[in-house]
């Protein structure tokens, strides 16, 4: 004997089970980072601070969502690393502003007070930023996303407290390596090679080249994203591997039963007493003939299943009786025992669909054909009405999607759009840190695309990180390379000195939070080595932008002239 299981409660049993192995995970991305955030510092007193305060951070936010009445579900246990991802992102720009500042004096408190002063700002819009990109996911109404949003929203804000204002205050009482020290002040007293060639970037003649190169990627990226579903894409449980023991016994069962763990409920409502009357029958039994003829449908059943049955069985069993009676009496008779297909007055019927599975084509296919039928059957006194079940709820929530999506990207980057521009007051400014992200958005809904990922709940937190992460390299860069421009310097020097400071940060903190979730691609839940992928890409392209493309558009779009300081002497005379 083999027994096979499936159903959404042996599917969350199985995703729950897989907790064990995300919680590792999170624990070896912890361990990548601290091992190379401690080769980027040279200093073990700052890695662990930087490593302790963003895990302070992680704990206040589980902390919160428990007192709110929150917790964590499938689709938002992977919220903590994102956090955490967040927090080192900042914590890195902090050890790295303390560290070049320590090269100037010897005061801990001076140097802590200096990389607060310098980087505050920057990190604080930076921050809200995130903040408001994860809050825009409210206007997506459903509830799981909605508890997401709220959870990284509380995530993003307390790092603000922990890695903006707690780190340089650990710092200033707990120094850093004379080591690290040493190193800083080497590195801002000699030239380096490896800067000098990414400060081209900047060039008149590089800077060209970049910007075409994006707008190939910018047409690529539109082309194949339009290939981007809504939804899932795969049969059995997409959140699982193909061969994992639930898909293996769903796609069983469905090669051998006329049945499946997908079903789509179609709600009959009549007036009390009504859902029993012939011509109510007889719409539901025209309705299971229809659904039972669409493509994507194993089998329908409802309350006139047991009609025929009944009536066939009061008949010897004969075959020519498996229809439905006119006779009200006889009709009564057949339902009589079917109590559960029906609610206690007789005035809300189901019918069940079950399906082949939940893709989104099959979805859209088969909710298509339930609502032409509906509207061409709904009269006074019967309605049919959309949709409960398993496969309805998801249909449901991918109509959703498809309709909020768009709205939460406008949102998202309006809001990051408005902090740039009230930070830098300069529309080219805020272009040179949007634009790199809009190509980021892009490319990913076109490797999205290339990987067979829907958007769905699982995914959404990724959309909204990759503009998160993004506007915080490129608000880092931007800030310091305005700050050199107003000394005076050309942009491609101006860019090389912000290489050599911020810019050495934003690429250790692209490689490294890459690398550390990268090790989700062996996790046993698909839906987590998915998004390792997506996130690897996240980190690494929103890197690359920030460094390659942020000073080719800043070649076109700033006047370095304008930003410089007047001379103090002319000015006098």
């Amino acid at each position: 004997m083999k027994v096979h299981v499936i159903g959404f409660a042996k599917k969350v049993g199985d995703l729950i089970d897989g907790l064990v192995g995300v919680a590792l995970f999170f624990i070896v991305a912890i361990g990548i980072t601290f091992a190379l955030l401690l080769w980027f510092t040279r200093c073990l007193k700052s890695t662990i601070a930087v490593v302790v305060t963003t895990l302070i951070a992680v704990a206040w936010q589980l902390g919160l969502l428990h007192t709110l009445g929150f917790g964590l579900d499938p689709y938002s246990m992977l919220v903590p690393f994102l956090v955490f991802a967040i927090g080192i992102s900042h914590g890195v720009q902090k050890i790295n502003g303390i560290a070049m500042a320590s090269g100037y004096t010897d005061d801990s408190v001076t140097a802590a007070r200096l990389a607060f002063r310098q980087l505050f700002v920057p990190g604080m819009v930076a921050l809200l930023s995130d903040a408001v990109g994860f809050v825009t996911l409210l206007l997506i109404d459903i509830g799981v996303i909605r508890e997401l949003a709220i959870g990284a929203s509380l995530g993003v804000a307390v790092i603000i407290l922990t890695n903006l204002i707690l780190l340089p205050v650990a710092i200033s009482y707990m120094g850093i390596s004379q080591k690290a020290i040493k190193q800083a002040r080497e590195e801002a007293a000699h030239d380096h090679p490896f800067w000098r060639l990414l400060s081209s970037f900047a060039s008149p003649t590089v800077a060209p080249i970049s910007i075409v190169i994006a707008m190939l990627a910018l047409a690529g990226g539109l082309w194949y994203g339009q290939n981007l579903k809504i939804g899932d894409l795969d049969q059995g449980a997409p959140e699982l591997h193909p061969d994992s023991r639930y898909n293996l016994d769903n796609d069983f069962v469905i090669r051998n039963y006329s049945t499946s763990s997908d079903v789509l409920v179609v709600m009959v409502k009549t007036a009390p007493e009504g859902c029993s009357h012939y011509d109510t029958l007889a719409a539901m039994d025209e309705l299971m003939w229809k659904m039972q003829n669409t493509e994507g449908v194993q089998s329908a059943v409802s309350m006139v299943s047991v009609a025929r049955q009944g009536i066939k069985g009061m008949n010897e069993g004969s075959l020519k009786w498996e229809t439905l009676s006119r006779n009200q009496h006889v009709l009564n008779n057949s339902i009589a025992r079917a109590e559960g297909m029906y609610n206690s007055d007789c005035s809300l019927a189901p019918v069940l669909v079950f399906l082949n599975d939940h893709r989104a084509e099959t979805l859209e296919h088969v909710v298509a054909a339930a609502k032409d039928f509906a509207e061409e059957n709904n009269r006074e006194g019967l309605e049919f009405v959309l949709a409960a079940g398993n496969a309805g709820i998801e249909a449901a929530t991918n109509e959703v999607i498809a309709e909020s999506e768009t709205t939460m990207l406008i949102a998202v980057y309006a809001a990051v759009s408005f902090m740039c521009l009230l930070t830098f007051r300069s529309v080219a400014a805020t272009l040179c840190v949007i634009l790199p992200l809009v190509l980021t958005s892009i490319l990913g809904n076109a490797l999205m695309a290339f990987m067979g990922i829907g958007v769905k709940v699982a995914t959404l937190p990724v959309i909204a990180l990759g503009v998160g992460i993004g506007v915080d390299y490129g608000i880092y860069i931007y800030s310091r390379l305005e700050s050199f421009l107003r000394q005076g310097l050309t942009l491609q020097e101006a860019y090389y000195q912000t290489l050599k400071s911020t810019g050495k940060a934003v690429i250790f903190t692209g490689v490294c939070l890459a690398i550390g979730v990268v090790t989700w691609v062996f996790s046993a839940i698909k839906f987590q080595a998915d998004m390792g992928l997506m996130l690897t890409f996240m980190f690494l392209w929103n890197m690359v932008g920030a460094i390659w493309l942020l000073p080719a558009l800043a070649r076109f779009l700033i006047k370095p002239e304008k930003l410089r300081q007047p001379d103090v002497s002319v000015v006098a005379n």
